[in-house]
């Protein structure tokens, strides 16, 4: 099993971690806190003994001093320990490396108590910069690269599980929804709308669930962490932008396990996986590098046109575009082009999937995907 160097790096004070199952946020807190105090609440006989008595935490750490730091993995499955943790840091000064796949019943229970003393950070499948020499653009878009399926032997037998482990562990056991049918219906057609505006209603029907159920089933697939929703920008170039948000899944594997279809990319597919992968490394590094303040996408209304991520940093812009396509044509610029009038636009890029890089009549700088994650993660995005 090959282990990876992660970009994220442990915080000097108390911290959440959270990412979706078999990210590896446990591998990661043992290389980064090995003389650290454990608790592991998918030991079912901890959990129970917490769940019936939390004072019992208290008596886990009393023998640790100031400083010191404690792990507590799967938190969210017990909240009520935030306040513990909350007791402990105020009057012994321990710090506290929360671990969560799911931020969906911590906010509930109050994450705010910590409000100020602990940080929230975000793990991400692994990224072209922490695979090295082994990332390989073909295999992340068919199988993703969440290390736990990045790392076995049988990749499409391991999502499978990993679909159903979803559902069993996270769904299920965690009650996050009343009615689980309606939301196995649901969860491969929001897969089809990865990459793509949503469309509430129609996911409602086909789904045969009510509108207000669906948004309910969306902010799950967020708070799980395997979708993130990406805002539309107001640019206000003479013409009306769409509102609506798009929806990206974190993990090309994971978003194909979902639809039960891991055989080999079909063509339709690419364009929406590639431009996933895309988002997803730019939300990767943002974490340890100012990137930006805020990402969105920009199209016109009734328009086929699309500018696939803006980024807005210290008054600045600067647009990527996304296309899987092997061969430049002037067209793929279009979209580019009609941000041109955008106030104070650093840079416009076109990421595809092609071998060469140029710069066209225009300015406009054409990327392979390659560059495109050696350009990110040398912080050079905006130079």
């Amino acid at each position: 099993m090959s282990t990876y160097q992660r970009l994220t790096r442990p915080p000097a004070q108390s911290f959440f971690l959270f990412g979706m199952r078999g990210v590896g946020k446990s591998t990661w807190a043992r290389a980064s806190f090995p003389n650290a105090t454990t608790l592991d609440l998918l030991d079912e006989r901890l959990f129970q003994d917490l769940l019936a008595d939390p004072s019992l935490f208290a008596q886990s750490i009393e023998h640790l001093s100031g400083g010191d730091w404690v792990v507590v993995d799967e938190v969210q499955r017990l909240p009520a320990l935030l306040n513990e943790v909350h007791r402990a840091i105020e009057a012994k000064r321990l710090r506290f490396a929360l671990l969560g796949s799911s931020a969906r019943k911590l906010k509930a229970a109050g994450v705010n108590l910590l409000a100020g003393r602990a940080l929230a950070r975000t793990m991400f499948p692994l990224s072209a910069a922490e695979l090295g020499p082994d990332f390989d653009l073909a295999r992340v878009l068919r199988f993703g690269s969440v290390p736990l399926i990045w790392n076995s032997e049988a990749p499409a037998e391991a999502l499978e599980a990993y679909a159903q482990l979803y559902l069993r562990e996270e769904i299920r056991a965690e009650a996050l929804v009343r009615n689980l049918p309606g939301f196995v219906r649901f969860l491969p057609i929001a897969a089809l709308f990865n990459g793509q505006t949503i469309n509430v209603t129609s996911i409602a029907r086909t789904a045969g669930v009510a509108r207000t159920t669906v948004e309910g089933y969306l902010d799950i697939l967020e708070d799980t962490l395997l979708t993130f929703r990406l805002p539309a920008f107001e640019a206000r170039l003479r013409v009306r932008e769409r509102k609506l948000p798009k929806l990206y899944w974190i993990d090309p594997g994971v978003v194909r396990a979902v639809k039960r279809q891991l055989g080999a990319v079909a063509a339709e597919e690419r364009g929406p996986l590639f431009e996933s992968w895309v988002v997803t490394t730019l939300r990767t590094h943002a974490q340890v590098q100012h990137l930006y303040d805020n990402i969105f996408y920009w199209s016109p209304h009734q328009s086929d046109v699309e500018v696939d991520v803006v980024l807005h940093r210290n008054g600045e812009h600067l647009a990527i575009e996304v296309k899987a396509t092997d061969r430049y044509r002037t067209d793929l610029l279009k979209g580019l082009r009609k941000l041109d009038g955008l106030p104070k636009l650093a840079r416009r890029v076109l990421v595809y999937t092609g071998q060469r890089s140029f710069r066209s009549a225009d300015g406009i700088e054409v990327w392979p995907a390659a560059r495109f994650a050696a350009e990110v993660a040398a912080g050079e995005l905006w130079h």
